[in-house]
C-alpha cells in the first residue's frame, strides 16, 4: 500500500500533467494534536491533500500556506507545506459541529487565502471566495481565474482498517497552451471513475493503469510526504527572551513555570525559574558579544 507519498505523471501524447498524493500517518499526526470534530478532521484532510498537490506544482524552493477563515464555528483551518513536502496544520473551532457539516456550515461567510512564499523572489498572496460546494471546486475556480489553467481535483478522506486516510488527484493542462479541451475532458471522465478504496490503497502504477490503460503515462520518481512541525525547546526558549523579563517573571510568580504550547503538534514546553534565568543570562551575554 502506498502511503505518505506524492507521485507526478505526464500523458505522453496529451498536453496534460497529473499528480497523486496518498496520506495516512502524515494526516493522522495532524488530526491527533487536538480533539477535532469529525467534519473538521475531514476538512483538514482535504486541505492537507490540496496543499501537497499545489506545492508539487511549484517550480522553485519555497512554501505554500492554505488558510480557510470565516465567521462560522471553524474560525481557522490552515495547512502549510514546502517543496520538500513537509507539512503541518491546525484548526480552531467553537461549539458543536455536526459530523456531516459542509465546508460552508463550518466556515460560514469566509474565504481561502493562498500564500506562496519562495525562498528567492516575491511573496504572493491570493484571496479566493468560497464558490463551490467543496474545497476541490473552490480550488478549481482559483486555477481557472488566477492561473488560467484548466484543472480538476479529486479529494477524498476516509478510513482503511480503522485508520484515517486522505488522498487526492489533480490533472491540469500544460501551461504551454498546446492542450486540447477534448483531451482534457476525456481524462476527466476517466479519472471520475476512481473509487475511494483504490485511491487509498493502490500503488501509483497500478492505480494509473486502471484509470488510463489506453494512454501512455510517464510516472516520475515518488516524493515522500511527511508531517513536520518545526517546533523545539530551543525555539521556545528563544521566543521567551523576546518578552520583557518583568512580564516573564510575573508569569513565573503566578504559575510557577512559563509554558509554551505548540498548536501544530500538541507539545508543551515548560521552563522553571532556573531555566528562565539561564535563558536571559545567555541572551544577554550573546548581545554583549555582538557589541
Amino acid at each position: 500500500m502506498a502511503n505518505n507519498v506524492l507521485n507526478r505523471y505526464l500523458f505522453e501524447d496529451l498536453s496534460v500533467r497529473g499528480e497523486l498524493v496518498q496520506l495516512d500517518e502524515a494526516y493522522q499526526q495532524i488530526i491527533s494534536s487536538k480533539e477535532y470534530p469529525v467534519a473538521l478532521q475531514k476538512l483538514l484532510g482535504e486541505l492537507l491533500v490540496s496543499t501537497a498537490l499545489l506545492t508539487a506544482t511549484l517550480k522553485f524552493e519555497g512554501s505554500i500556506t492554505m488558510q480557510l477563515q470565516g465567521d462560522g464555528p471553524v474560525s481557522l483551518a490552515v495547512i502549510n507545506g514546502d517543496h520538500d513536502q513537509k507539512l503541518r496544520g491546525v484548526g480552531r473551532f467553537n461549539g458543536e459541529i455536526a459530523d456531516d457539516a459542509t465546508l460552508h456550515d463550518m466556515i460560514g461567510k469566509g474565504y481561502l487565502v493562498i500564500t506562496i512564499d519562495p525562498k528567492k523572489g516575491e511573496r504572493y498572496q491570493g484571496v479566493v471566495g468560497l464558490e463551490g460546494d467543496n474545497l476541490a471546486q473552490v480550488l478549481e475556480g482559483y486555477f481557472a481565474n488566477s492561473e488560467q489553467l484548466k484543472t480538476r481535483l479529486w479529494i477524498r478522506t476516509g478510513e482503511v482498517e480503522g485508520k484515517p486516510h486522505a488522498a487526492g488527484m489533480l490533472i491540469q493542462v500544460m501551461p504551454d497552451g498546446t492542450g486540447s479541451p477534448d483531451d482534457f475532458e476525456h481524462l476527466e471522465q476517466l479519472t471520475d471513475t476512481i473509487k475511494d478504496e483504490e485511491l487509498f490503497t493502490l500503488e501509483a502504477n497500478e492505480l494509473l493503469y486502471r484509470l488510463y490503460n489506453q494512454e501512455k503515462v510517464r510516472l516520475f520518481e515518488p516524493q515522500p510526504v511527511q508531517f513536520h512541525c518545526g517546533c523545539s525547546r530551543e525555539r521556545s526558549g528563544a521566543a521567551i527572551v523576546t518578552v520583557s523579563q518583568d512580564e516573564i517573571y510575573d508569569i513565573l510568580a503566578k504559575e510557577g513555570a512559563v509554558s509554551l504550547h505548540c498548536d501544530y503538534c500538541g507539545t508543551t514546553y515548560s521552563f522553571d525559574e532556573p531555566e528562565i534565568k539561564a535563558l536571559f543570562i545567555e541572551a544577554t551575554s550573546g548581545r554583549d558579544t555582538l557589541h
